[in-house]
């Protein structure tokens, strides 16, 4: 064989290099969509088996990539193209940032011998994505390629996990050099575990408050299922008789019907208990910025993150570790010495059960309602009641989704999906695409608002391309709602249609133009067989329900910024 051959053979691109780390990291698909600055990358994943998902608008390879994070617990990867491509990743980024959702984003850059020369689709990307990620840098060198994939994955996992930004630029991604020049890092040996048990003393410490605590209560938040804590979580509340309380991706730790599962008496529970526990969800504008909690109270807030903890509200006790361990820890340190103090809590969650019970009843008309424009709680009360223990929700909207966050209860852990605290519209149809090709044995049942649907929904196509079946359903009011009715309260009715009011569009017959299965809805009586058509069709669908504009969720209307 010539030796300049032979030699070609030990070379390796940089775009090899990059699959060859994403696959070390376990990473079984990427989403992307192309661009010249990138393909090399496609050619690497070709050649490592790892999928390349091509979507319609770069928002929803980001979207796509933070729902499989969430849904796997492994970290999502999207690749996009310089310039636009990376900035119409930004919200995706950024939605990942807030909602602590491992990802990485590869975008492309220029050649370094055009630097600062006004390159193609040239721009500061490193520099618009550090304050959103935890870690943003430029690959210098293509021998560096997997060494910096590797680096941006190992910090995804700093503390809280969240998004890293890697840009490559295309004369280095295109390059190729001596294989043995290239640290390309071994699955499993290039960064440690994150998993911290806590203080043994402040378990102690929270274990000897519960103990004798008459009135407790936990929140469940979203750390929870990202440190999949859900078995820990469970055996702490039964263990103790601690009515427990889940937000965010927590929802679903305990079934529905579940004697210490509580929904509805939140706020009840915050305002009369005599120690609160929050797990893994920050002091943020859902919880009122900590100040729902009873000042009497004795507050313990765990989190990964040691920042978070004491932010915004004081803590009587802070610990900082994974979920998981740190329950685990404190029920085991809890269960010697009960002395029947669990026992006396039955007056407190009987007290609860009762405050549930009024809330219940106080809304029961509506989720029966008959009329017509259909109430949206009539709506998510027949969602709720078509799930299955395999039904993963997926919400995206505003007011719609916060009537829907009242009432849908997935039966299972890991089965709620929503944006986060950064309130973004438009992650249904990605996170769709993401859960349903992560998880192909679950049905995937996501609820939009007409006006989230509307960011993103042109890549329902790409749903029916890669035939990913799921039950969509369209809360039409033909509005952006949720910001009517905050015109409406500060400035009038004769100016509350400002700017917020959307065509009557027929998202039935654009699921059916689209190759999809679609179905109106005007009467409260055809949302079950809708559902259930909808589910028997075997496609991508969406049910289009016509729901009451002057209607508003309980939560709109509370809004802070409404007042």
């Amino acid at each position: 064989m010539p030796e300049d051959s032979q030699d070609n053979q030990n070379l390796i691109s940089g775009g090899h290099l990059v699959a060859k780390a994403l696959k070390a990291e376990g990473v079984e698909r990427i989403y992307t969509l192309c661009g010249g600055h990138i393909i090399d990358i496609y050619d690497g994943c070709v050649d490592e088996g790892i999928d390349v998902v091509d979507v319609r608008h770069e928002q929803v390879a980001a979207h796509a990539a933070d729902g499989y994070a969430r849904i796997t617990g492994k970290p999502g990867c999207a690749v996009v193209t310089a310039g636009p491509g990376t900035t119409d990743a930004v919200t995706g980024v950024a939605n990942a940032f807030r909602a602590e959702s491992p990802m990485l984003l590869i975008g492309g850059q220029g050649a370094h011998t055009q630097h600062k020369m006004g390159s193609l689709q040239d721009l500061p990307h490193v520099d618009m994505m550090t304050p959103i990620t935890k870690f943003a840098a430029t690959v210098p060198d293509t021998a560096r390629a997997a060494d910096m994939v590797s680096m941006a994955f190992r910090e995804c996992y700093h503390g809280a996990p969240g998004p890293s930004f890697l840009e490559i630029p295309r004369d280095v991604l295109d390059a190729k050099v001596p294989a043995d020049r290239a640290r390309v890092p071994e699955a499993g040996r290039y960064r440690a575990s994150t998993r911290a048990a806590g203080d043994p003393a402040d378990i102690e410490k929270l274990a000897d408050l519960l103990v004798h605590a008459d009135k407790p209560a936990i929140l469940l938040g979203s750390q929870v299922w990202t440190t999949r804590a859900t078995d820990s979580a469970t055996e702490l509340v039964r263990t103790l008789n601690i009515p427990a309380y889940m937000n965010g991706a927590g929802r679903g730790t305990l079934p529905p019907g579940d004697p210490h599962h509580f929904q509805l008496s939140r706020r009840y529970a915050f305002s009369n208990a005599d120690l609160i526990v929050i797990v893994g969800t920050p002091f943020d504008f859902r919880m009122g910025y900590g100040k729902r909690l009873s000042p009497a109270a004795t507050v313990v807030q765990i989190d990964l993150d040691y920042r978070t903890v004491g932010k915004n509200r004081d803590v009587d006790l802070g610990i900082v570790g994974d979920a998981s361990l740190v329950l685990k820890a404190v029920t085991e340190a809890a269960s010697g010495r009960l002395n029947g103090g669990s026992v006396k809590r039955k007056a407190w969650l009987d007290e609860l059960r009762a405050a549930e019970q009024t809330s219940i009843e106080k809304r029961l008309p509506q989720l029966k309602s008959d009329a017509s424009p259909i109430h949206p709680y009539r709506l998510v009360s027949e969602i709720n009641d078509f799930l299955t223990e395999d039904s993963i929700y997926i919400g995206d909207g505003g007011d719609i989704v916060t009537f829907s966050g009242q009432v849908v209860q997935p039966r299972t852990p890991g089965h709620w999906m929503d944006p986060g605290p950064l309130g973004t519209l438009g992650v249904g149809v990605p996170f769709v695409l993401a859960a349903k090709q992560a998880r192909p044995d679950k049905e995937v049942v996501a609820l939009f608002g007409d006006g989230a649907f509307s960011l993103t929904g042109w890549d329902f196509e790409t749903l029916v391309r890669y035939s990913l079946p799921f039950v969509g359903i369209v809360g039409n009011n033909s509005s952006m709602n949720q910001i009517r009715y905050g015109q409406k309260a500060k400035y009038g009715d004769e100016r509350q249609r400002v700017g917020n009011t959307l065509g009557d569009v027929h998202y039935d017959k654009f699921a059916q133009m689209l190759g999809g299965y679609g179905e109106e809805v005007r009467d409260p009586a055809d949302i079950a067989p809708a559902l259930r058509r909808a589910r028997e069709s075997g496609l991508p669908s969406l049910i289009n329900v016509w729901v009451d504009p002057d209607a508003y969720a309980p939560g709109t209307m509370n809004q802070t910024m409404y007042k």
